[in-house]
Order: structure tokens, then sequence, then C-alpha cells
């Protein structure tokens, strides 16, 4: 039988390795290993330390939920689980934050659809993610395995900004001037305006948002999301 301490490890293992891989150990062990076998190793790492995370999760008593969930609350996390899945799926296309394998990036001339909403919108559909499980599965291991998702991505979108700020200095600032890191802020001053989402984003994110919630009853044995009600 595991432990939630064990669960605690390995989630500090799993979070504090990606940033030290990330940012400070970086750029001297490319140098020292050049960038496709450090890619290599820093995928080998991050595969086996979420590895040890969900094995310890699994392994891990179930304690009792800390407040009560019912339907009110369900119905919440329903539709921002909606929102998550709008915003990854938009993430996937025309994102300047993902990599380019080194070549310069590009940016687009306006923030439009999920970008409008927060130049990181991949990352805040991983913490939306972990916020939401939290909601509705107010237990140590459940809320242990969340907040090292919420942690690794709002820290890490962070720090990517400053990086990118490093990287492309005359590039990057200038699409901080247009976007926001917290959800709807570059809208409510006025910097961006909501809409131009595609379709990849509202539909994709709404299949998407259907499967996964519909996958929990074979996966998990309990329904989520409008299954709940159907």
């Amino acid at each position: 039988m595991g432990s939630t301490n064990a669960v605690l490890a390995a989630a500090v293992v799993f979070v504090g390795s990606h940033f030290v891989l990330s940012h400070p150990l970086r750029r001297p062990l490319v140098r020292a290993l050049g960038e496709v076998v450090f890619l290599g190793v820093y995928s080998l790492v991050a595969i086996l330390t979420f590895g040890w995370l969900i094995w310890a999760y699994l392994k891990a008593p179930l304690t009792a939920p800390l407040w009560p969930v019912g339907d009110a609350l369900w119905a919440l996390v329903t539709v921002v689980m909606l929102i998550a899945s709008i915003l990854l799926m938009g993430s996937l296309i025309r994102n300047p934050a993902l990599p380019t394998g080194g070549r310069p990036g590009s940016l687009p001339e306006a923030a439009l659809g999920v970008f409008a909403v927060t130049r990181h919108p991949m990352m805040w559909s991983f913490a939306l993610w972990g916020l939401c499980h939290v909601a509705v599965f107010p237990v140590a291991k459940s809320i242990i395995l969340a907040a090292a998702i919420v942690v690794l991505a709002l820290v890490g979108a962070a720090l990517q900004d400053r990086k990118k700020e490093q990287l492309q200095p005359d590039l990057w600032p200038a699409w901080e001037s247009k976007t926001s890191y917290v959800p709807f802020a570059a809208i409510a001053a006025g910097r961006a305006r909501l809409g131009g989402f595609g379709l990849h984003a509202l539909l994709g994110g709404f299949v998407v948002w259907l499967i996964a919630t519909w996958a929990h009853m074979p996966l998990t044995g309990w329904a989520a999301g409008i299954w709940r009600w159907l």
C-alpha cells in the first residue's frame, strides 16, 4: 500500500526536475550534450518522474473529502472544463509559445480567439483542469496531483515569458503588450477583443470535452460532466 507522502515526494520531483532542466541547467547541458541528446534526457526524466507520480497516486489510499460536492459545484466545473477544452484545442494552431525547433518564431499581428483570452491558453487549460479536479475530488492525493499540474502550468508559463523576452527581445514584448498572462485581462484592459475563434477551437474543444468527460465512467467508475445527468 502506498501513502500520500509518496505522492507528495513524486510531485515535488516531477515539478522540480522540469523547472531545473528547463531553466538553470538547460544551457550548460545543451552545450555539453547537444540539443538532440538534451531533449532526449529531458523527455526521459519527464516520463519517468510523471510515471512515478501516477504510480504513487494509484497506490495511495483514498482519504475523506475535505468538503461536500453537490450538483451546483459539478455544474460549474462542467462549464469551466468546456472552456479549458476550447483553450487547449485553440492553442494547437498558430501558437507562438510552442517550440520552433530553434528557428525564429513568428508572431500574429493581432491576438484572436484563445490568444485574446490569454497568451498561454494551453498552460491555462492544464491549470483549469487541475483546479476543477480539486473542486470535485477534494481528497489528499488528488489535491497533490492537481496542485503539481497547476504549479507546473502557471509558473512554467511565467518563466516561459521571461525566456521568450530574452530570446525574442524585438518580438515577444510586443506580443505581451497585445495579450495577457491572466485570462481576460487584456480584453478588460481594451488591448484585445473577444472573438475570432476558429472551428478547431470551438468544435474541437467541444468534442474533446464530450469524450473526456464521458471517459471518466469507464476509466474511474464515476460519471463526469453532462453525463452525470444523462
